[in-house]
């Protein structure tokens, strides 16, 4: 199959936009846009196919798409944010500061544990509606007030949606003006320099959305568990009962940060440039060092692999997933997207699609356009 690539690529970078197209020819990608910055500039920035499963409406770039997962790269860079201006620090226990969440044992949490999915509440165990995450106050209450499935600061076990809550609630706990990740997103990092990616969204910006398609099957999680089984084997364990639009207005932070993969790729810039955002100083970089910080490591409790957590992003390590250099950080998103920021380069990067695949970690399209990326950057 024949597929028309537009945007930019840098000279030297023919590779990667070579791998984007194979994508389309020995897969069954449908949309995708795929990005890469070095030291704030762009060196690729690219898209194609079609935005929604009819195919009647082009990829353009302005097709935004809902990258899951890989939303929690951008929360967490929120929350670094906040730890920069000294509204709170990687060491305060939650409770400090939201002193509900202290319940059950939870009271000795920090806020680098939180993020690195140490609290011991991957979800809610006890029966509720799925509409029920769409209501801030009552999740809160709720995540405040659960029983933690293990102790809490012993080790991962991966938040689904609740990650996204806990973080929320600090954010609006610390921030000086009592903001929503998603309104600090929006008014002080995203929104001031231009960058397409929200956690949010207007109605008046739902046209530009492309169309997701689940995929086939659900993904493989291994042996059942309590942690697994709130986190996403519960009726309840993800937002539903509301409908698409009221999804994508709705502040999951965790869940459902829509953009293009050109913001998404700036976005990660300062996890890869020591706290530069576009070439500009944005946040220190000891504060990117703390964030980037290993808080945990070895076998999730819900998701089936050996994983390495800093606050808010995952650590490569050896496992190819963000490319070639260990110290490379990055999330993935439920069906394949991917964020990435390798700080040894200074490169950062981002693949989106809208085509769902039964991946939770390490798309073979992403790790494809990755690779390629990476053989560019050797190269020259």
């Amino acid at each position: 199959m024949s597929i028309e690539i537009k945007g930019h690529v840098e000279r030297g970078f023919e590779a990667v936009a070579d791998a984007f197209a194979e994508n389309f020819e020995t897969t069954d990608e449908l949309g995708a846009g795929f990005a890469l910055v070095r030291d704030g500039q762009s060196l690729v920035d690219i898209h194609a196919g079609w935005a929604d499963r009819k195919r009647s409406s082009p990829w353009t770039a302005d097709t935004i798409v809902p990258v899951f997962s890989t939303g929690k790269a951008i929360t967490a860079l929120v929350m670094a944010w906040l730890v920069d201006r000294g509204r709170i620090d990687y060491a305060t226990r939650v409770s400090a500061v939201w002193e509900a969440f202290g319940a059950n044992g939870k009271d000795r949490l920090t806020l680098a544990e939180a993020l690195s999915h140490q609290s011991g509440v991957p979800g809610i165990s006890e029966e509720m509606d799925p509409s029920d995450w769409f209501d801030r106050e009552t999740m809160e209450r709720r995540v405040a007030e659960a029983e933690p499935l293990w102790a809490p600061g012993d080790g991962s076990g991966y938040h689904p949606i609740t990650f996204g809550v806990i973080a929320d609630a600090i954010a609006r706990r610390v921030d000086e003006k009592g903001r929503t990740v998603g309104a600090i997103l929006k008014e002080e990092i995203a929104g001031p320099r231009g960058l397409d990616f929200m956690i949010g969204v207007p109605e008046s910006e739902h046209r530009r959305a492309a169309e997701h398609m689940l995929p086939p099957k659900p993904p493989f999680l291994g042996a059942a568990n309590p942690a697994k089984a709130a986190a996403f084997l519960k009726p309840w364990s993800s937002p539903g009962r509301r409908g698409t639009a009221v999804w994508r207005s709705a502040e999951l932070p965790a869940a459902n940060g829509h953009g293009t993969a050109g913001a998404l790729a700036a976005l990660m810039g300062p996890f890869a440039c020591q706290g530069q955002l576009l070439g500009e100083a944005f946040v220190g970089a000891e504060t990117i060092a703390q964030a980037l910080r290993e808080q945990t490591s070895g076998q999730d409790r819900v998701l089936p692999f050996d994983l390495s957590f800093a606050s808010g992003v995952m650590i490569n390590r050896d496992s190819g997933h963000f490319g070639p250099e260990p110290r490379a950080v990055g999330h993935y998103g439920f069906g394949g997207s991917c964020a990435f920021a390798d700080p040894v380069r200074g490169v950062s990067g981002s693949y989106v699609m809208n085509r769902q695949r039964e991946v939770l970690v390490g798309d073979e399209r992403a790790i494809r356009l990755i690779d390629a990326a990476y053989r560019c950057l050797d190269a020259k």
